[in-house]
């Protein structure tokens, strides 16, 4: 009933602060399997999902003040999405795999953006985990292997040199947390997406997995804000 209530008030247009405080309390109540039960519905996920700007509307990401909103929106979402097996056939229904690639594309080139791109990061992850179904349509249809490499090369900061060589500066300053986390999220998804990619086909895939491949190496010669998060990152 608490969690029902919480998403009746989330439905409505009430104040950041309150949907932020609502959210955080949802994020908690979350992590209960036997909670989900009830309130994992099509309608519920919808809400959700809006909150967390994963819709069809264009809009671009602009609205600082919304931000905190989103990345709690995003929380939720990946809680239940490993949680609940219901939300996870919903979320092939309601084409969120397409959705978070379309926010993803929103956040490129964008400031103050990075913890949205990290919890879609972790939700894409999440979803092609869980979802054989997934997994195969950010491979086949949503390009999502060059959505995903291309969020990890930002997160690096990748400069290039050549077109399957990056710069190497061994004068450059560690990753920022942010950037880190970003980056190992994007890889732990890229892994799940690329898992049964040993048979490359087309000229467009072959020039996709050599870009990829340039920028693992760049990966490996970047160093984290600290040794464990270095050794987490490689």
């Amino acid at each position: 009933k608490l969690c029902e209530g919480i998403l009746n008030i989330l439905e409505k247009d009430t104040k950041t602060s309150c949907q932020v405080a609502c959210l955080e309390a949802l994020r908690i109540l979350s992590r209960d399997k036997k909670v989900l039960v009830p309130v994992t519905t099509k309608r519920n996920m919808q809400i959700l999902m809006r909150l967390a700007k994963l819709d069809n509307v264009e809009d671009p990401l602009e609205r600082v003040s919304e931000f905190p909103v989103i990345v709690e929106a995003l929380k939720c979402l990946c809680n239940i999405i490993f949680n609940s097996s219901v939300a996870q056939k919903l979320s092939l229904e309601l084409n969120l795999a397409a959705m978070l690639c379309s926010l993803l594309e929103k956040c490129k080139d964008q400031q103050c953006v990075d913890d949205i791109k990290c919890f879609s990061l972790r939700l894409l992850f999440l979803l092609s985990l869980l979802h054989t179904d997934i997994r195969s349509q950010l491979r086949q249809e949503l390009q999502g292997v060059q959505v995903l490499t291309q969020a990890l090369e930002s997160s690096l900061s990748v400069r290039w040199t050549e077109e399957y060589k990056a710069a190497e500066d061994r004068d450059r300053p560690p990753l920022s947390l942010k950037e880190t986390d970003c980056a190992i999220e994007a890889l732990k998804a890229l892994f799940n997406v690329t898992l049964d990619s040993w048979n490359v086909h087309s000229k467009n895939e072959s020039h996709q997995f050599r870009y990829m491949a340039a920028i693992l190496r760049h990966c490996l010669l970047t160093t984290g804000p600290t040794e464990d998060k270095t050794e987490e990152l490689h």
